[in-house]
């Protein structure tokens, strides 16, 4: 079996892309944190830009058949948070530049 890195996690995560946004999920600063396990199972905390996104359900059901998907993957355990509350700040300077917000 092969280990499982946080690079093959977040290279996964970059493929998913915020429908009204147009950007994804890594970089608009909606991956909270990533554990892996000695077993491959990886647990992720996510938050969306507000609690009223209406794209939720759409982006946890890919952010968790993408990562199902990988080589050697155990459980995916995905959690939504929401604290602390999402802001453009958490935007990757990238993603900043895209949406012109300064």
């Amino acid at each position: 079996m092969n280990k499982i890195s946080i690079k093959d996690v977040i290279e996964v995560l970059k493929k998913i892309v915020d429908p009204e946004i147009g950007l994804d999920i890594v970089d608009l600063g909606l991956v909270y944190g990533i554990n892996i396990d000695e077993n491959n199972n990886i647990d992720i905390k996510v938050t969306m830009t507000s609690p009223t996104c209406p794209v939720t359900s759409i982006i946890l059901a890919n952010i968790e058949m993408q990562l199902e998907s990988l080589k050697d993957v155990g459980k995916v355990n995905l959690e939504l948070v929401w604290d602390p509350a999402w802001s453009p700040e958490m935007m990757s300077d990238e993603a900043k530049a895209k949406l012109n917000v300064l």
